[in-house]
């Protein structure tokens, strides 16, 4: 099974560079005005309808207006999950501290793949940690199934025989939406804060 998960991801990885690549050929990469955004016309993202860390119902709806930020993992993660929402949260801090009227029209947002053990109460304490407009999102198994398919996330439960616990590989994607969910770009999870911020000063309007 961790071989077509693996293999999943190097295709998923393979294709976003080509979306990247054919969708914005002529973009010079200095987000001038007239350059087009890496991932614009790319089939990312779409509707749901999911459960925040306050136990109400939220829709994509809600966040109509608002550039999005977009990561999926799991508060279980041992390693890879907290180091990146450490990362972007920190360059989400970093372009409020540069342009505050900008930033406001961001809306940074944590998809659960693991909604089992990832209910409301657990999310409210794990996106408290990274940054106070955080919004955690869970949901059914079959609900969180149908938005990491529009998102293009991959994920797997591993148990490993005789544990009771359990790891979920998944995708590592931080994508940045648009005011319309339309996506922009794929933030640099694995760089510094200050190139996250800068990517999103590129890019938000």
């Amino acid at each position: 099974m961790n071989n077509i998960i693996n293999t999943a991801k190097i295709v998923l990885a393979a294709s976003l560079l080509t979306l990247m690549a054919a969708c914005n050929p002529a973009s010079d990469g200095n987000g001038s005005a007239d350059a087009a955004p890496p991932l614009a016309g790319a089939k990312i993202g779409g509707s749901f309808t999911l459960t925040n860390q306050d136990g109400d119902r939220v829709s994509d709806e809600q966040f109509d207006g608002q550039y999005r930020i977009m990561y999926f993992g799991y508060t279980y993660c041992p390693d890879v999950c907290p180091i990146d929402l450490a990362n972007i949260m920190l360059g989400l801090k970093q372009a409020e501290k540069e342009n505050p009227d900008l930033a406001k029209k961001i809306q940074p947002i944590f998809i659960s793949v693991d909604p089992q053990r990832d209910t409301p109460e657990v999310l409210k304490q794990y996106v408290s940690a990274f940054h106070p407009r955080l919004i955690g999102l869970t949901g059914s198994p079959e609900e969180i199934a149908d938005v990491a398919k529009k998102y293009l996330i991959i994920y797997d439960i591993r148990k490993d025989e005789g544990s009771t616990e359990y790891l979920v590989d998944h995708s590592r994607q931080a994508y940045l939406f648009g005011p319309k969910g339309e996506p922009l770009a794929l933030l640099p999870f694995d760089g510094t804060p200050q190139q996250v911020a800068d990517e999103i000063n590129r890019w938000v309007r």
